[in-house]
């Protein structure tokens, strides 16, 4: 699977880190990696084999869809984390996050419900991510609603998504005391192999260089067929996949 322009990507890779020994790990430890399955719900081939992928990788999943609940289920027996996928307001209104949205124009009482009921049909979720949300994200009074119902259902952490690098999301998560993660990399924005395979490159060398990546991908075939080659390889290449979980507490650079 692996292209020639990819084997040129990890060459270029492999240099910048032998010129710059410190790079290749961080503290004495191998950089570790956090993977999130994003839009699972609506589909139920792609979110099994989503929930079967190798190793700790995390699943976010949308509230409300016909196969949030079963999916959940699969997915923890599986060892895998659980996310609700939390839609929230886009900027661009041709966009629909899907049912269970939470906007600009509900109070804080019909915040907190919609809230609520979306966390109830996503069972046994330990964090929440944001689906879209590059309006909502970027207000903080809003935000601050998610991260007192955060800590009211349960004590959840939050993952930005980071939908708009005007998001507030882990600035307030932080002050409210919600442990929070923010997303390094997408990997399929654009579904080209080619590309993913370039974008998982880019992961890596993020996790090199601050100690720890998260990335976020979607249950796209090439994207599935990329994570199945790499991942029972990462031990091998000097990289730890880990839950989203176990990276709470670590700082990466300021939001």
């Amino acid at each position: 699977m692996t292209t020639a322009k990819t084997r040129a990507l990890r060459l270029v890779v492999a240099a910048i880190l032998a010129a710059a020994p410190g790079l290749a790990a961080h503290g004495g430890e191998l950089p570790r990696v956090a993977v999130v399955i994003d839009d699972l719900g609506y589909r139920l081939t792609e979110g099994l084999r989503a929930a079967r992928l190798p190793g700790p990788v995390a699943v976010a999943i949308l509230p409300h869809t016909g196969h949030s609940a079963l999916l959940a289920r699969v997915a923890d027996q599986a060892g895998k984390e659980i996310l609700l996928h939390l839609p929230m307001q886009p900027i661009e209104q041709d966009e629909h996050p899907g049912p269970g949205e939470l906007d600009l124009a509900q109070t804080h009482t019909q915040f907190d419900a919609v809230l609520a009921d979306d966390l109830a049909s996503v069972p046994l979720a330990r964090g929440v991510n944001n689906h879209m949300g590059s309006l909502l994200t970027r207000h903080p009074e809003h935000m601050r609603w998610v991260m007192e119902a955060l800590r009211a259902h349960g004590s959840l952490f939050f993952l930005d998504s980071f939908t708009t690098a005007d998001s507030v999301g882990l600035t307030i998560a932080r002050e409210e005391g919600v442990p929070a993660l923010r997303r390094d990399v997408f990997l399929d924005t654009d579904q080209a192999p080619s590309a993913i395979e370039a974008q998982w490159e880019r992961l890596l060398v993020h996790a090199r260089s601050h100690g720890f990546a998260v990335g976020i991908g979607h249950p796209y075939p090439a994207t599935l067929d990329l994570l199945e080659e790499m991942l029972p390889k990462m031990s091998a290449e000097g990289f730890v996949l880990v839950p989203p979980t176990s990276l709470l507490g670590t700082e990466d650079e300021t939001p």
